[in-house]
């Protein structure tokens, strides 16, 4: 029994600790890389002099018990993912957020200067 649990949570702290990596993998990758692994963004913002900002979005359905899952009418929000791609052509930052609003409503002026709290090249 204590094999099983320890089997369990050493499969968990693995699957875990792989998605993180996965994701700060996406530093330093060219705008082309995030493209072919992400698809094409929903939207790409220019980020003034520090190049652009790249926005994936998709759209959420939750059912009355507020699961994922149903596509029915009901109760939705976006999952976001905003990708900064740099002067050279890489990614510098990266961040998730869930929103109500679709993408069309993303206001540019907010998102610029934001990826100071987005994970950063170390």
């Amino acid at each position: 029994m204590k094999k099983i649990i320890l089997l369990t949570a050493t499969i968990i702290i693995t699957a875990c600790s792989s998605t993180k990596t996965e994701s700060d993998k996406w530093v330093g990758l060219t705008k082309r890389n995030i493209m072919k692994s992400l698809g094409a963004p929903v939207r790409t913002l220019t980020n003034d002099a520090n190049g652009e900002i790249l926005i994936f979005a998709d759209q959420v359905y939750t059912n009355s018990e507020n699961q994922n899952g149903s596509t029915r009418v009901g109760s939705n929000y976006w999952k976001y993912t905003f990708v900064y791609i740099n002067n050279e052509g890489k990614v510098s930052s990266w961040r998730n957020e869930k929103q109500e609003y679709p993408p069309q409503q993303i206001d540019a002026k907010k998102l610029i200067g934001i990826n100071d709290n987005a994970v950063s090249v170390k």
